[in-house]
């Protein structure tokens, strides 16, 4: 599946493709996805990209969540 998000044109991943590679570092990398995420923003931002660095940033935002979720919900 191509991407259709363009960072060079100064746009903002969408909820959507955030939630994509939420789904895609979870299957990969299971617990350490949040971590993973973490990685390539930090990457990204030491290459002075902020967009991806904020997009990886959102992704990382996403993982937690749904794992809260999960642990939330386990417990009940």
């Amino acid at each position: 599946m191509a991407s259709q998000w363009h960072p060079e044109t100064g746009a903002v991943a969408s909820d959507h493709e955030i939630e994509l590679m939420a789904s895609v570092l979870e299957g990969r990398h299971g617990v350490w996805a949040a971590e993973v995420a973490d990685f390539l923003a930090t990457a990204h931002k030491q290459a002075e990209d902020s967009n991806r660095s904020e997009a990886w940033s959102m992704v990382a935002r996403t993982v937690r969540r749904r794992e809260h979720r999960r642990c939330t919900a386990y417990q009940s």
